[in-house]
Parts: structure tokens; sequence; C-alpha cells
């Protein structure tokens, strides 16, 4: 199986992370893509301290291997946080924010910190504060408005962070994309909307569906739905699907004038059908597998790729 010094630092088999997406992870999600040899990961924001503790005693249930909790840094729940910190998960993982003080409450009980960045100025930043690994995320998964492609922003980031390993993400859904983001300096890849389509992701059929059925073109970034307490420097936009309620919400966010209507309509148990969130990469992905299957299938084809790739050297 590829191998690259990620699975060395992680204790892992093949440098596939699968994204820590909010409430649209799940104990059984994070744990497949672990025992399959990848890092599953759990994630913390908008989970409730009653929920995080039922989920880290399910991943303990299900499995030895190690595993990420991811936090959207200025809304972390000081309770679900102190429960991951007892729960010592091999990784503690950050985004859309400074990590200041998180990163050595995580060193103190052992946990490398990962964090998430889309400029190479808050890399320089991840990099001061200490962290073990950066996520380079390009502006195929959302970001800041104009946020710049993972393909120039990787090697940029590599460049900027020295010795400090940088994981890929943004529009990598196979073997193909795992091999271009090494090539590029990267030493491993963060996926998330592969992993929203896998058997195990705790979404509903109809949005699994859309990312299968859907193309590229299909995803849109919508703005202005960024947590309020996410900083200036911070904000960032949601890849999603389109939708009527999207195309809605975009046509006003100028001036604001139906946002509450149109909050007022968004409901938790048909998110999926008004915002189903999904990066450009939807348009690789043309069916619904096992996450194990998708960790196996990724590092036999990189590593395929990358032995192919050797064909051009004479």
């Amino acid at each position: 199986m590829l191998h690259t010094t990620l699975c060395d630092l992680l204790g892992i088999q093949a440098p596939i992370i699968q994204a820590g997406m909010s409430r649209r992870t799940s104990a059984s999600l994070t744990t497949a893509v672990s025992n399959a040899g990848g890092l599953g990961s759990l994630g913390g924001w908008e989970r409730s301290p009653d929920e995080m503790a039922k989920e880290l005693s399910k991943i303990r249930e299900l499995t030895d291997k190690p595993f990420a909790v991811n936090y959207v840094v200025p809304d972390i729940n000081e309770e679900s946080f102190k429960l991951t910190l007892e729960a010592r998960p091999a990784v503690i993982s950050f985004a859309l924010g400074d990590p200041g003080e998180h990163v050595k409450r995580a060193h103190d009980i052992g946990s490398l910190v990962m964090h998430q960045v889309t400029t190479v100025q808050q890399a320089y930043q991840a990099a001061e504060r200490g962290v073990d690994i950066i996520i380079a995320q390009g502006g195929e998964a959302g970001g800041i408005g104009g946020a710049v492609a993972a393909f120039p922003l990787i090697p940029q980031v590599v460049d900027a962070v020295g010795v400090i390993p940088v994981v890929a993400a943004g529009g990598i859904v196979d073997g193909r994309g795992l091999a271009a983001a090494l090539l590029l300096g990267a030493v491993g890849v963060n996926l998330g909307t592969r992993f929203l389509a896998t058997l195990e992701a705790p979404i509903d059929d109809d949005w699994k569906r859309a990312i299968v059925e859907g193309g590229s073109e299909l995803s849109v970034k919508m703005d202005g739905w960024a947590h309020a307490k996410v900083t200036e420097e911070y904000q960032t936009s949601l890849r999603v699907l389109r939708t009527d309620f999207i195309d809605r919400w975009n046509q006003q966010a100028d001036d604001g004038s139906e946002e509450a209507t149109l909050r007022g309509e968004f409901k938790p148990d048909i998110v999926g059908r008004l915002v189903p969130v999904a990066g450009e990469s939807a348009g690789l992905i043309k069916d619904i597998l096992p996450a194990a299957d998708i960790v196996r299938n990724m590092a036999a084809e990189a590593e395929k790729v990358l032995k192919v790739a050797g064909q051009y050297l004479k």
C-alpha cells in the first residue's frame, strides 16, 4: 500500500484523511475509514456534548486505530472539547480561525494538531502556533471569496511552512488526485465530498444521489452563510450543489432583503434538499461506496499512477 511520512507520523497505512464535516460524520464513518488504514474524523461542530460523548464512546468500541476529532475554532463548545481531550484522540484538527491556546491543550494530552488553511498567511500563523500538520484547502472545496485553487495553493504552503507536513484538500476524490498532491509536495490528502457519497455517511440518500448525479459545474458557492462568530479573515463560502433555495439565497446575498425568510425555511431535516454541500469534485464521483473501499481503491490507484508516470523519464 502507498506509504508516506504522514503514515509514519499518524500510525496509519494510507495517507488518506476523511474530513471532519460537522454532524455529517459519525462513529460509523470515522471508524470505517480508520479500520481501512486511513484517518477517520469525527466532526465536533454543531454537536452537543451528549452526542459527542456517545459518538466518542462508539468509536472506542469500533476501533483501536488512530482517529481525529475536528472543530471550527470560533464556535468550540468547551464542554464537548473537554470530552475530546479526555478521549485522547490521535489527532485534534481545527479550521476557520486561529487555533491559539487549543494547540497546547491538545499537545498536553498527547494529541497531534492538524489545522486547515486556505491562504499562505494562515499557514504561516498555524506554523507559529506549533501545529503538527497543515491542510492546504483549495477553493474547489469552498473557502474565502476568490479562494486560490488547490494546485497553486498546495506548493505555496509547502514552501512556506518548511518541515511541517502539508496535506492537500479540494477537488480530490481518487488515486489520480492523491498522486498529483504528492507530486506537489503534500504528504497526503483530506477528502470531504468523496466520503459524503458513502454507505456510512449520516446524510440523506437524496443528498448522496445528488452528488453522484451532479457535475462540477453544479457546485457553486453559497455566499454569506458563514457562522456569525467567524472572523473576517476566515470568512468562508460553502460549496453546494445548485438548488432553487441556493439560487434564491445567492440572488439576495448582496442586500440581505430575504435572509430572514430564507433562514426560516432552512430546517435540519431537509438540509440535503435545500443545501446539499459538495465541492467541485462531485463531477468525478460516480457511485456510493463503502468508505473502506474508497481508502483501499484510492491508495492502489495512486500507486499505479505514480508507477506509470515513471515512463516519462528517460
